[in-house]
């Protein structure tokens, strides 16, 4: 089975993408603000929660996704060591909605210490139900993985396979896909996880 939630576009990239940013510490550390907007984004055009975006979400414009990431860094600002708790995104994200508004969404936190099949489970329920999936991961014992270390990036499609778990995430205006028992086990006792996305 495979299914992708129907993601959005900016001048052709999928999602916003940090390299955009023009502000220095946004460049090199807006991985968590960024997967925040693109919720934001999503939740607007999807779930009808217009408010979390404050331009116009049907005509998305790389210079508003820049100014709306501006918006959002106070709360999930760069930091020495990064977002680097599912606490810390949770916290910040959850300000932001509250200076919204917004009483639906809730998160809870998924560590990184529970097994593939568990994670599997979770983000298949997750885009089922309609929710993108943010991802944390901290360290990787493997090379191919250098850009997504130390990297909030937003999981929005699987497929389930005899013998995998396939995992489709967006971030830096691309889509990848990664098999998810590979991205899980990092090889490092020090773990990210997910953030579960909730309604009140």
């Amino acid at each position: 089975m495979k299914k992708l939630l129907d993601y959005f576009t900016i001048d052709g990239e999928i999602g916003g993408n940090q390299e955009w940013f023009r502000n220095v510490v946004m460049y090199v550390g807006g991985c968590a603000a960024a997967t925040a907007c693109d919720s934001c984004i999503y939740f607007a055009l999807h779930q009808g929660q217009a408010h979390l975006y404050p331009y116009d979400v049907h005509n998305l414009e790389k210079e508003d996704y820049i100014q709306f990431s501006m918006k959002m860094k106070p709360y999930l600002r760069p930091r020495a060591g990064g977002v680097k708790k599912l606490s810390m995104f949770i916290d910040g994200f959850s300000k932001y909605l509250n200076d919204t508004g917004d009483d639906r969404l809730s998160m809870q936190e998924f560590a990184g210490e529970h097994t593939t099949t568990e994670a599997a489970d979770l983000i298949k329920k997750q885009i089922d139900a309609g929710f993108p999936v943010p991802y944390l991961m901290l360290r990787h014992k493997k090379p191919e993985y250098k850009d997504f270390v130390w990297h909030w990036f937003l999981c929005y499609g699987y497929e389930e396979k005899e013998d995998d778990f396939l995992i489709t995430v967006a971030t830096y205006g691309e889509a990848s896909t990664f098999s998810l028992k590979d991205l899980w086990n990092t090889g490092y006792e020090e773990k990210g996880g997910l953030i579960q996305y909730c309604v009140r």
